[in-house]
């Protein structure tokens, strides 16, 4: 079983790199429409039911699949040896790997907070939250391609 997996890694590593690309989309396309949401529109509104729209269809028809694909094939490379234990860029991906996740999940749990009419943050939070999947994409890029430690 391991030679074929050895065999299919490139196109695991491929599948891998267009399901980051699509998570990293979503994340950074859903605190923009949270911005909107949150300074737009009023609870009950048209314009609120087209956000709530948006941001499920978003998160649950790209967002969640691409994360979870993402995770999959990650941990097959993984299992495949691609993970330097002893290397120190190897634990920052994984970290920022594991803090994007939690990004998500934030992002879900506003979601639903919409979804309840009960958002209490402001455009201008969701607007610095839009930097984190930024921030740890520059660290994530940089440790796997720089390998700086």
């Amino acid at each position: 079983m391991t030679g074929l997996l050895d065999s299919l890694y490139p196109w695991i590593k491929a599948i891998h790199i267009m399901a980051v690309i699509a998570w990293m989309a979503g994340l950074f396309y859903l605190p923009r429409l949270f911005v909107y949401h949150a300074e737009r529109a009023t609870v009950g509104s048209e314009l609120d039911q087209t956000f709530q729209i948006m941001e499920e269809r978003l998160l649950r028809v790209i967002m969640n699949p691409a994360m979870i694909v993402a995770w999959i094939a990650g941990l097959l490379m993984i299992g495949l040896g691609a993970f330097d234990w002893g290397a120190g860029w190897s634990w920052v991906k994984l970290l920022s790997v594991f803090v994007m996740t939690g990004a998500h999940g934030w992002m879900s749990a506003r979601r639903k907070e919409f979804v309840a009419g009960a958002n209490m943050r402001s455009g201008r939070t969701y607007r610095v939250f839009n930097e984190v999947p930024t921030v740890l994409m520059v660290f994530i890029v940089v440790a796997v391609v720089v390998r700086p430690f």
